[in-house]
């Protein structure tokens, strides 16, 4: 039978209780008393040079506080990068300023000129209209390849050129894997784009700056999905406030798919206007606001080569890809495309050689930065698409291909320089073919047939990397933040418990999983624990929430913690019973002493602690609380199969998705519920990637999708219901509750599934088409079966 408690059960989400009856306390919903509002005027053209600001008629209008420019900046830092990349050649990247307002030129539309601030946000859209521009229009680099050409039009004037680093990995392989190839049997050769896309959350960002005089201490709200990284950015590389002047909440946060990870301009500016103009500050952004200033993800463009023995077996790969930096650096932008990238590049296969070229690039467009999977969906793809592509060259089933090829033998050291622990992929991929009715696949193709459709099926498998570790390595390959996180268990007087974390949930259930994991530690009801997040002032440092990584970084600091809770409160029940703490057993919130049938429960060790009236004062203090922090010794890495059945009309060239099913090793679950919704959730977004979204820019720069109008995102009837499994589970080796992570892994999985099986149905209808990029929009598809 299902638990109906603890790791493993599936409780009804708890928070979900304030959000579906409107009781959620979104950024937005914060107001400050006394406080004006913010109105951004934005750069309407791509590049530009600013020659002149005239603020004189706009600053007399109605309700106007003040207008800043770039030049009230003079002297601020600029947004900082958390990365630094170094290139084949061993040199750092090229690293330009990126001012809270623009200083000089605008490099994409959407840049931030001026901040008006006003008695209302009417009174600022009123004012910022008013304002004088005069920008000599700059031409545009949009194309990637084009924007490393000779003579190309620099995006920043004091570089080198539009080539932020030119990245090998691993570079001592490179001329091995160039030998591979020149004695392989068999040569699979793929061009491919993994397109531009806009996150899109439920919420849009919001900022509220406050500032109080009489301690000189900043507050800044914001929707962040890391407030203590925001706190670190901002307040030592921006504005230069002491950290214990500095508050930053992130309150119920709607959505955030990696786009609300990094520190933005708004937020820099927000907390520096507050204490100019010694009042409150508030910006909202408009959805066709968000288009334009929140970090875009992916787009990415790949040449991937596959070389095999004569017996088919995979001997060596090796990529080019230009990816897309845009106009400036955001927080954690030059790792996506490189480590998060590179080291995904053997994915479930032994493929011994391995070669991984980058090249990112500036181009005078929104910046891109790490969305949902970050870097493990472009790899997933690239490698996905090109073994389906060879299976076809060769004449050979898609999935015999791939279990043929499968790492069997854990644990198992990739040439691009991790270590996975623990893995079963021919299990998954057992699971998938049951979940999926493969064998009964020919039958429904046949029925699509009669109806005059095409039908396809597409296989592929996925492996990534989650909770990013350890500290000392990543800070080896860049990374200028540690990546552990923290935990402190605060025990209350009567046995009820206050969590403090370091991880932010914004959707993913951390306020009913991380109760579960105490609670089933300490024998107690789910009910007494809650979870306190996202608010720097309340608990301990940590870095947020992204890459899959709050059960399996964060948890385990929760762990760490209350481990340390148990070893105190048994010590105090052993004085209690008068007995040896090390006889001392806890089991559903009762300890006993082994072998008798004294105990006391965890109440009464619980007040003891605060009213030590019977209490071993000689060994430990009163209270009941501990702080844990935990740096992990490897990623997790989680691993799949998944099956996608498309059917499509050969007279439109619309797809139509039939059947979905996922096959998932997430080791350890702690609830089913939550996993198989993050795993829907998934599905969907990768979906939207495969068959309906894409961000264009036209050849001056300008966003052309830049409204839902043009922008198309799915919709309930563009996916099927799935058929999803995570029973195949070996345990992560390295953190102590053998988890990995789920929240990523439909986003990766899905796209070459869908594109597969899109390819799969136009071959079975006569057509001669090998790829198809994404999104394998009506149109895309109509004009490959017309070519």
């Amino acid at each position: 039978m299902p638990k109906d408690h603890g790791i493993g059960a599936s409780p009804k989400r708890r928070e979900d209780v304030r959000f579906l009856t409107g009781n959620g306390n979104y950024t937005d919903d914060i107001n400050v008393h006394g406080q004006a509002y913010v109105h951004f005027l934005r750069s309407d053209v791509a590049h530009g040079k600013i020659n002149g600001i005239n603020t004189e008629v706009a600053a007399a209008m109605p309700g106007v506080v003040r207008i800043f420019t770039g030049a009230d900046f003079e002297g601020v830092g600029g947004l900082p990068c958390g990365w630094q990349v170094t290139d084949r050649f061993g040199e750092p990247m090229q690293e330009p300023a990126h001012p809270v307002l623009a200083q000089g030129k605008v490099r994409h539309v959407g840049d931030p000129i001026a901040a008006v601030i006003a008695e209302s946000l009417e009174e600022a859209r009123d004012a910022a209209e008013a304002i004088e521009l005069d920008i000599e229009e700059l031409p545009a680099v949009v194309d990637m390849k084009a924007a490393l050409e000779d003579g190309s039009t620099k995006v920043h004037d004091d570089l080198t050129s539009n080539l932020c680093y030119d990245w090998g990995f691993v570079e001592e392989n490179k001329d091995a894997v160039a030998q591979a190839f020149s004695e392989a049997a068999h040569v699979t050769t793929l061009e491919l784009t993994n397109q531009r896309l806009v996150a899109n959350p439920m919420e849009p960002r919001v900022a509220i700056g406050d500032y109080s005089r009489a301690t000189d201490e900043h507050t800044l709200y914001t929707t962040s999905q890391n407030p203590h990284v925001i706190r670190l950015l901002m307040g030592a590389f921006v504005l230069g406030i002491p950290e214990h002047k500095l508050r930053v909440v992130a309150p119920d946060v709607g959505g955030g798919f990696g786009t609300k990870i990094f520190h933005y301009a708004e937020e820099a500016f927000c907390t520096f206007a507050a204490k100019a103009v010694n009042r409150p500050v508030k910006w909202t952004a408009s959805r066709s606001e968000a288009f334009m200033s929140d970090a875009h993800g992916r787009d990415h463009v790949t040449t991937i080569e596959l070389a095999l023995d004569a017996d088919n077996n995979f001997t060596a790969l090796r990529t080019e890809t230009h990816a897309n930096m845009g106009a400036y650096l955001s927080t954690f932008a030059p790792s996506v495309p490189t480590w998060l990238h590179g080291t995904l590049m053997a994915g479930n296969y032994k493929t011994p050689l391995i070669y991984v070229n980058v090249k990112a690039v500036f181009t005078n467009t929104v910046p891109v930065d790490a969305y949902r999977g970050a870097g493990r969906p472009e790899a997933t793809f690239q490698l996905e698409r090109v073994i389906d592509k060879a299976a076809r060259e060769l004449g050979v089933d898609p999935i015999a291909l791939r279990r043929q090829n499968f790492i069997t033998e854990f644990p198992y050291a990739t040439p691009v320089a991790v270590e996975y622990d623990t893995g079963d992929y021919n299990g998954t991929m057992d699971k998938l073919e049951e979940i999926a009715d493969l064998s009964g696949f020919a039958a429904r193709r046949a029925e699509s047939e009669a109806r005059g459709k095409m039908r396809g099926l597409g296989v592929n498998c996925y492996i990534e990397a989650c909770g990013i570790a350890p500290s000392n390595l990543v800070g080896q390959l860049g990374a200028r933040a540690g990546l552990y996180d923290a935990a402190t268990v605060r025990v209350n007087a009567t046995g009820s418990i206050s969590v403090m974390v370091g991880a932010h949930s914004h959707g993913q259930g951390h306020e009913t999983s991380f109760p579960q994991v105490v609670a089933d530690m300490l024998g107690i009801d789910e009910g007494m624990v809650d979870i306190v997040h996202g608010d720097s002032s309340k608990i301990p440092f940590g870095m947020g929430t992204y890459g899959s990584r709050s059960i399996a970084v964060c948890g385990s600091a929760m762990v760490r913690a209350t481990e340390k809770i148990i070893a105190k409160a048994k010590k105090i029940a052993a004085h209690l019973m008068e007995a040896s703490d090390a006889d001392i057993e806890l089991k559903d919130g009762q300890f006993t002493v082994a072998g008798t049938d004294k105990s006391v429960a965890w109440g009464d060790v619980t007040l003891a602690a605060y009213v030590p009236h019977n209490y071993p004062l000689e060994d430990i203090e009163p209270g009941l609380e501990e702080t844990a922090f935990y740096d992990p010794a490897n990623f997790t890495y989680p691993a799949g199969a998944y099956a996608c059945e498309v059917e499509v009309d050969p007279d439109t060239g619309k797809v139509t998705i039939e059947r979905f099913a996922a096959a998932d090793d997430f080791g350890n679950i702690i609830n089913p519920m939550i996993v198989d919704g993050q795993v829907h959730g998934g599905i969907g977004q990768g979906i939207g990637q495969a068959l309906l979204e894409s961000c264009v820019y036209d050849e001056n720069g300008q966003l052309l999708s830049a409204s839902y109008m043009d922008y198309a995102m799915p919709r309930a009837d563009d996916v099927p219901f799935y058929a999803v499994d995570h029973s195949s589970q070996t345990p992560c080796t390295h953190n102590p509750l053998g988890v990995k992570g789920c929240g990523e892994a439909g986003a990766i999985g899905s796209p070459p599934a869908v594109i597969n099986a899109v390819v799969d149905a136009l071959q079975s209808g006569g057509h001669d088409v090998t790829h198809i990029d994404m999104p394998a929009s009506p149109s895309r598809v109509w004009a490959a079966m017309n070519k």
